[in-house]
């Protein structure tokens, strides 16, 4: 078969759990089918639109260059110019299946450009982009507000905090149809002087984006649900939500991810410490919790300390504030670690905490852990409490509550016998071969329905 995945940034420079899982799925796909990548990027020294085929590791990935050099905000999930190259990118794969982790910094016209040329379209289901255009975890962080419902008012105030906003700014600067120079100058500046461009680009104006283009934006979301065959959600919290978003729950798998063997170049040291050692692990940024792990701290007695891994770089601001908060704790920011390193930094926790206030959808660290024999303290939201079984394999506890998180802390640190009892309890998790020949049925069904449907209309 020939398989075409589309995501929306990929490795090497993005690393978070959906980057993660598409690469480690379509290299083992690619074992027995032809797989292509389709990655957007965000580059401001190249030209809006770019097209730029790399490998990595075994993999063809097509890179999309998307600078966000919209005219509007409609632009952003729908643009001529986006659409013209992923019209060029399916020509040129010819897949039979399309494969979509997340279609931001693409296009919701993916799936039905796909089914136009008779590709089957299947779609995993990473988190609520199609829904949040802030990002795909539905929290306001200006506001510290987790959307349990989509307020389109409230939407648009977030957008024009987020990041997006800021490339949109940018994009003003860099648009090739300011003037014939205005695009390479732009370009220049932003390769040359980085500085000197985010200085620029905050004196922009953010663009306008009112609770009517967020409801706009909502309604095209439906062209996605109608083009795609199937939905496949990794946990069934994340399934239901989509329901109530519109998907019929025929349309929706749940199946958890799949996962490759760790590369152990140390043994699991099960002796214990003095210290409880605490362990997170994913990005800094402020749905993480980050900083509930930290508050949690504050007060917790007996010997502890904490590791944080997570690139600090990211999302400084957010970092800097962890470090003020963390100042006189022994807390350790230990930055990120590379993927062949992961069973050895998780070798170093008596247990991780996942203090998510998103609701989280299958969370890969958790999985990470358990592959190591490490309990989970995880907060009580989206999919977690699927996988941590409260008093079994970790502990559970009310999100936002540092008060709660530290209860469960001080249980470990005061009942090493009970954390031992935790570590004992083997949480089986899926391979990733187990899974890539879960996805093959399912490409296979639907190619061959597709291929019957194409017949039969021409």
């Amino acid at each position: 078969m020939r398989i075409l995945h589309a995501i929306h940034d990929f490795l090497p420079r993005h690393r978070a759990g959906s980057e993660i899982y598409a690469f480690d799925l379509a290299r083992e796909l690619s074992r027995d089918d032809t797989v292509f990548v389709l990655a957007a990027e965000y580059d401001p020294a190249a030209a809006h639109g770019t097209l730029r085929w790399r490998w990595f590791e075994g993999l063809t990935v097509i890179e999309l260059v998307n600078n966000w050099e919209f005219g509007g905000f409609e632009e952003t999930y729908s643009s001529d110019r986006i659409n013209a190259q992923l019209r060029h990118v399916l020509d040129a794969t010819s897949p039979d299946v399309l494969h979509i982790h997340n279609l931001l910094n693409l296009s919701f016209d993916l799936p039905r450009i796909a089914r136009e040329r008779g590709i089957a379209v299947v779609a995993t289901l990473h988190d609520y982009t199609m829904v949040c255009p802030s990002g795909g975890q539905r929290v306001h962080i200006s506001e510290s507000h987790v959307c349990e419902t989509i307020d389109a008012d409230r939407c648009a105030r977030c957008f024009q905090d987020s990041a997006f906003s800021m490339q949109m700014r940018a994009g003003s600067v860099t648009r090739a149809r300011a003037g014939r120079l205005a695009g390479p100058l732009g370009r220049m500046v932003h390769r040359l002087a980085p500085a000197v461009a985010r200085s620029a680009v905050r004196s922009i104006d953010p663009p306008s984006v009112t609770a009517s283009d967020i409801r706009r934006r909502l309604a095209y979301a439906k062209h996605v649900f109608e083009a795609v065959d199937l939905f496949v959600a990794p946990s069934a919290s994340m399934g239901r939500e989509f329901e109530t978003l519109g998907i019929s729950s025929d349309r929706i798998d749940v199946s958890d991810y799949g996962f490759q063997p760790m590369s152990v170049t140390t043994t699991s040291d099960q002796t214990r410490r003095a210290s409880l050692r605490v362990g997170f692990v994913g990005t800094l940024v402020w749905h993480k919790g980050v900083h509930v792990l930290i508050e949690a701290a504050r007060g917790l007695g007996g010997e502890f300390e904490v590791l944080i891994h997570g690139d600090t770089k990211v999302f400084p601001e957010y970092v800097a504030a962890l470090r003020k908060a963390a100042a006189d704790l022994p807390v350790t920011f230990a930055g990120g670690f590379d993927r062949d390193r992961v069973a050895d930094v998780y070798s170093t926790f008596d247990v991780l905490v996942v203090p998510s206030l998103w609701p989280e959808n299958s969370p890969l660290v958790i999985h990470e852990a358990f592959m190591r024999g490490v309990p989970v303290v995880g907060a009580r939201v989206g999919g977690i409490p699927e996988l941590v079984q409260d008093g079994t394999n970790g502990l559970l506890y009310e999100p936002f509550s540092a008060e709660a998180l530290r209860s469960s802390l001080q249980r470990l640190v005061d009942d090493r016998p009970f954390l031992d009892s935790l570590k004992r309890h083997r949480t089986g998790v899926k391979t990733i071969h187990d899974d890539a020949a879960e996805w093959k049925a399912r490409y296979q069904s639907l190619s061959s329905r597709a291929s019957e449907v194409t017949r039969v209309h021409s």
